[in-house]
């Protein structure tokens, strides 16, 4: 018998001054049997950073080849597509011709310089990726807010991140690996 995902909800009032960008957003994220909190946690950092009315969440793990986030202009053509993890070169190279502008949130504590060092270089050469990246002691603060229905603020000034939630704070410093 397959496993189901477990619903998380949450309640996210963004102030993106760097942006320009505020709004209120109230989401139901699936977390995939095979998904960590941490995973989901992130992604719901990235929508977040990327918040905007056409932004929604992708099929991610459940579909190979899709984002994790997606934002689709009113034909249909991808502008905005996201990725959460360390994605395969080839995945991203295919995501950037794919789409206008490609964005992929790295974690993944040690493995991230490796994955970075491994795929600088292809990586620069794609004029609409931008690849930003967090630490293992950024995530595991972020995991510590999961909750099955959350209530979170986020407020993003000069690249950092507050949250918040009732009851702690924490601050984020995404790293942005690309120009």
């Amino acid at each position: 018998m397959a496993l189901s995902s477990t619903i998380y909800r949450a309640d996210l009032s963004v102030s993106d001054l760097d942006r320009q960008v505020y709004g209120r957003h109230v989401l139901t994220l699936a977390r995939h049997p095979s998904e960590t909190e941490e995973r989901l946690m992130v992604r719901l950092l990235a929508f977040a950073l990327h918040s905007d009315e056409a932004l929604e969440f992708g099929r991610g793990l459940s579909a190979e080849g899709e984002p994790d986030l997606v934002r689709r202009d009113p034909t249909g053509a991808v502008e905005l597509w996201i990725e959460v993890g360390l994605p395969d070169e080839r995945d991203v190279r295919k995501a950037c011709g794919r789409a206008r502008e490609v964005a992929v949130l790295a974690y993944g504590a040690r493995r991230v310089e490796k994955w970075w060092s491994d795929n600088a270089a292809a990586f620069m050469r794609q004029s609409n990726l931008r690849v930003l990246t967090l630490t293992g002691e950024e995530t595991a603060a972020l995991q510590t807010l999961a909750a099955r229905t959350m209530s979170l603020t986020f407020t993003v000034q000069e690249q950092h991140v507050w949250l918040a939630s009732a009851t702690s704070t924490i601050e984020l410093a995404p790293v942005c690996r690309t120009p």
